[in-house]
C-alpha cells in the first residue's frame, strides 16, 4: 500500500498540472459515473493529502476523496490520451495552461473514489493522526495516544488514527534507526525517543516526496546487499527476514503483529 509520501507527492503533481483550469473527469469502467458527472467541468482548486487520502477541491466546494488502498495507482500522461486500458475508475484531463503541456490521468483499483462535502471531510479528518508531511501537524497529539497506550509502538505507529501516513516500510525501517523494538509498549516510550522518532519520520518522508521513492539507509550502511526487489528502496530490516543486519550482522527476524508483517533486528532492537 501506498504510504503517505506518494500521496503528498501526488497531491503536488496534480496541484501543479490541473489546479487553476477547468477539468474533465469521466469514468470509464462505470463505477465512479455519478460522482464523475458532479465534478465534470469545474474548476480544480487544488490538491492535497492526509496520511493515506487524497483530496481534490473543485471551486463548486466538492472535494474527490481518493484512498488508493493496496491495488490503487494512478498513470499520468500529457494530452491527448488514448483509449481506456483496463479498468479506468476516474480519468481527468486537464485544459492546461499556454505555457504548459496539457495533461490526463487514469485511476485505477483505489480502495475509495468518491464525492464528498466539506462536513464529509472534516469528520474523515477528525479520525485520522497528526501527519508528519502537513505543516498543521502536532506531534503532541500522537504522544498523548502513545503515551498511555500498553499497546506495541509497531502497532501504534500502523494505527492510521494515532500517526496519519505511516506504513510499513517507514514503521519498520524507523524503529531500527532509533534501536527501539517494535514489541515495547507506547507507554515504556520516553518523550525524547518519541520527539526523535517524530523529527526523523517527517525528514524520511520529506525524502520521499522530494525523490519519489524511500530512502532510509544512513550512508555508511548504504552498501553491501542490494534492495529487496527491483526498484525499491534499500532498507535495513524490511523484507530482509534471515539476512544479516546491516550494521551489527545478526538475522533479522519477521512475526506478525495485527495482521502486518513486521520486521526487526533483535541486537540493534532489543526488547
Amino acid at each position: 500500500m501506498p504510504e503517505g509520501h506518494t500521496l503528498h507527492r501526488l497531491a503536488k503533481l496534480h496541484t501543479e498540472r490541473f489546479a487553476g483550469g477547468v477539468v474533465r473527469v469521466s469514468s470509464p469502467q462505470g463505477r465512479f459515473a455519478e460522482g464523475a458527472a458532479l465534478v465534470d467541468g469545474r474548476v480544480l482548486v487544488g490538491a492535497e493529502a492526509w496520511g493515506k487520502h487524497l483530496l481534490h477541491r473543485y471551486d463548486s466546494g466538492l472535494i474527490v476523496h481518493v484512498h488508493l488502498g493496496l491495488y490503487g495507482a494512478f498513470t499520468e500522461s500529457p494530452a491527448p490520451l488514448g483509449d481506456p486500458v483496463g479498468q479506468v475508475r476516474m480519468r481527468m484531463i486537464g485544459s492546461g495552461r499556454a505555457d504548459a503541456a496539457v495533461y490526463g490521468t487514469d485511476l485505477r483499483g483505489p480502495t475509495a473514489c468518491e464525492v464528498l462535502r466539506e462536513p464529509e471531510v472534516e469528520a474523515l479528518t477528525a479520525r485520522l493522526g497528526p501527519d508528519p508531511l502537513r505543516r498543521d501537524a502536532d506531534p503532541d497529539r500522537a504522544w498523548q495516544r502513545i503515551s498511555r497506550s500498553g499497546r506495541s509502538i509497531g502497532a501504534l505507529l500502523m494505527d492510521q488514527s494515532v500517526v496519519a501516513g505511516v506504513g510499513n516500510v517507514y514503521r519498520a525501517e524507523l524503529l531500527f534507526r532509533h534501536g527501539i523494538s517494535p514489541q515495547r509498549t507506547g507507554k515504556s516510550l520516553s518523550r525524547t525517543e518519541w520527539d526523535a522518532l517524530w523529527t526523523d519520520l517527517v525528514e524520511l518522508m520529506r525524502i520521499g516526496v522530494r525523490r519519489g521513492k524511500m530512502h532510509v539507509v544512513r550512508p555508511e550502511h548504504d552498501h553491501g546487499a542490494p534492495s529487496y526487489a527491483t526498484d525499491r528502496p534499500r532498507t535495513y530490516v524490511y523484507r530482509r527476514v534471515g539476512e544479516p543486519c546491516r550494521v551489527c550482522g545478526s538475522t533479522v527476524l519477521h512475526t506478525v503483529l495485527e495482521g502486518r508483517n513486521l520486521f526487526w533486528c533483535p541486537a540493534c532492537q532489543p526488547s
